[in-house]
């Protein structure tokens, strides 16, 4: 619920497809799947500002994840990707494996207060957007 505004694991069901009429993104029973209103601009934002840009999610249905990210268009914008079922704590050790950037580095969004808190005590700035990411958040801190 940062990017889109539904938990992948709950409220949708994959494979997920383009609608052959429309070409919208929908589930396996028709149900249209779309990005927050922001979360376009603020990936654009983002790469703009010359940011490196990982998705972490620790989801379990891990293809989903990987298909919404690719049919939704907005595959091209991650550096990084940690989607499995875990602590985020997990997913950030490994994308500071990657980068080689230190967690002081690193700005993090979410909008569960529980991963919020794993992530900070790593020394990430971790931003909570219970309502999503929008513009306006990110251009304030990025």
């Amino acid at each position: 619920m940062t990017l889109w505004p539904f938990r992948l694991d709950k409220h949708m069901r994959g494979p997920f497809s383009h609608n052959t009429s429309s070409k919208d993104v929908i589930d396996s029973c028709g149900q249209e799947v779309c990005l927050m209103e922001d979360s376009l601009r603020c990936l654009e934002y983002l790469k703009i500002q010359g940011y490196q840009i990982g998705v972490a999610s620790r989801i379990k249905d891990i293809s989903g994840a990987y298909q919404l990210i690719n049919l939704l268009g907005i595959a091209p914008f991650f550096d990084y990707r940690e989607i499995y079922p875990g602590c985020k704590k997990r997913h950030f050790h490994n994308i500071h494996h990657k980068s080689n950037l230190d967690f002081g580095e690193m700005i993090f969004f979410d909008d569960d207060l529980r991963n919020i808190r794993d992530v900070s005590s790593l020394g990430v700035t971790a931003i909570h957007v219970p309502e999503g990411i929008t513009k306006s958040i990110v251009s304030s801190i990025c």
